[in-house]
C-alpha cells in the first residue's frame, strides 16, 4: 500500500495520543495482572508437561507423531508469554521478565530471548518502515516493489510466487527462529553464556526425552514435525497483523497514534480466535500499548476504535480469513512488475 496523507497537521497528529492514553490508564487498563499470568503460566506448563509424559507412555510407536500437534500449539502459547515478558506486561520487576523470558524463550523453546526481543522492539519503534523494521526486511520475501525490483535467478523465482510460498515457507520457520538466535549469540557481549546455556540445556533434554522413548527416526520426525507446525502456527498468528497495511516513508513525520494504527489491521475478535492467537489479534491496541497485558487488550479495543473514529483515522479490522486475503494480494502484487518483464 502508499503511505496516506493525513489531513491533520503534525501538531496535532503529535498531540492526539494524549487524550487516547489517558482515557486508558483512568479505566486501569495498564495495569498489571500479575495473578492472572502466574496461573496461566502454570497451567501451559502443566500441560507441557503432559504432552511429555504422553511421549513417553505412547513410546515408539508412529501414533506418538499426533502429539506434535498439541506439542506444537503449546510451543506457540510459550512463546506468548516469552513475547509478554519482553514486553513487560506480566510484573513490576525488569529482572523477573528477563527471567520469565530466558525460561520461556531459551529453555522451553532452544530460542534467543535477548535476539527475539531487541528484533521486535524494532518492529514496534517502527512498524512496516523498510529502513527500521527488521521484518519488512528484504530477505527471502519482499514486502515492496523497490524490494523486487531487479531480483533474478532463485531470489527471482521466490519473489514473482512468494504468495503461493508464504504458508509452506512458514513450515521452516520454527527452524529459522532457533538458528538465527543461536547466530547473533556469536555476536553478543552481554548474557551470551547464560542464553547459550539455556539453549543448550533446551536441545539435550529435547533430545533425551523423545530417544528415551522412541527410535531416533521417529525422534527425527517427531522433531520435524513439531517444528513444522510450531512454525505454521506462530507465523499465521503474526501474519495477518502488518502486511499489505501502510508502509511509512523516510520523509514521513507520523506521531505514535499515526504510526501504530496505519500500520495495524485487527483480527475479529471471537473466544476461538482470541485463545488461538493469543490475544494479539487485537493488534492496534497492542501497538499503541506494548506494556498492556495482553487479557486486557479486548476491553481497550473500542475505546481504542471509537477515539479513531472521532479525530478521523482509519481503523482497520476484519475477519481472518480477510486479514490472510488481503495479505497474500499485497505480496502477490509486489512481484507483479518480475512476472510480466
Amino acid at each position: 500500500m502508499t503511505t496516506t496523507t493525513l489531513d491533520r497537521s503534525a501538531a496535532v497528529r503529535g498531540s492526539e495520543f494524549a487524550p487516547l492514553l489517558r482515557e486508558i490508564k483512568r479505566r486501569g487498563l495498564l495495569e498489571r495482572r500479575t495473578g492472572r499470568y502466574a496461573a496461566s503460566i502454570i497451567v501451559n506448563l502443566g500441560l507441557l508437561s503432559a504432552v511429555w509424559f504422553a511421549i513417553l507412555a505412547v513410546g515408539n510407536s508412529p501414533w506418538v507423531l499426533l502429539l506434535a500437534l498439541p506439542a506444537a500449539v503449546l510451543s506457540t502459547r510459550t512463546c506468548f508469554f516469552g513475547h509478554d515478558a519482553g514486553h513487560q506486561q506480566i510484573g513490576s520487576s525488569r529482572r523477573l521478565h528477563d527471567l520469565l523470558g530466558l525460561l520461556h524463550g531459551n529453555l522451553l523453546l532452544g530460542m534467543s530471548y535477548g535476539w527475539w526481543n531487541d528484533k521486535h522492539n524494532r518492529h514496534h519503534a517502527n512498524p512496516n518502515h523498510t529502513d527500521k523494521d527488521p521484518d519488512v526486511g528484504a530477505g527471502v520475501l519482499v514486502w515492496t516493489l523497490d524490494q523486487a525490483r531487479g531480483r533474478t535467478g532463485l531470489h527471482g523465482w521466490l519473489t514473482r510466487n512468494q504468495a503461493w510460498l508464504f504458508f509452506p515457507l512458514l513450515l521452516l520457520e520454527g527452524f529459522n527462529l532457533k538458528v538465527a538466535g543461536i547466530r547473533d549469540l556469536r555476536n553478543r557481549t552481554t548474557d551470551r553464556r547464560t542464553e547459550g546455556a539455556l539453549i543448550a540445556v533446551h536441545h539435550v533434554a529435547y533430545s533425551a526425552i523423545r530417544l528415551t522413548a522412541m527410535s531416533s527416526g521417529l525422534v527425527l520426525a517427531f522433531a520435524v514435525l513439531h517444528h513444522m507446525l510450531f512454525g505454521l502456527h506462530l507465523g499465521s498468528v503474526f501474519a495477518p497483523n502488518h502486511k499489505g497495511m501502510e508502509m511509512p516513508g523516510e520523509d514521513d513525520r507520523w506521531g505514535h497514534l499515526d504510526k501504530q494504527v496505519l500500520t495495524s489491521r485487527n483480527v475479529n475478535g471471537h473466544p476461538i480466535t482470541d485463545w488461538l492467537m493469543g490475544g494479539l489479534n487485537y493488534q492496534i491496541e497492542h501497538h499503541l500499548f506494548p506494556s498492556m497485558p495482553r487479557t486486557n487488550l479486548p476491553h481497550a479495543q473500542p475505546i481504542v476504535r471509537a477515539y479513531c473514529r472521532r479525530i478521523g483515522i482509519p481503523y482497520v479490522t476484519t475477519s481472518l480469513l480477510s486479514s490472510y486475503r488481503q495479505g497474500l494480494q499485497h505480496m502477490h502484487n509486489v512481484g507483479a512488475e518480475l512476472r510480466t518483464s
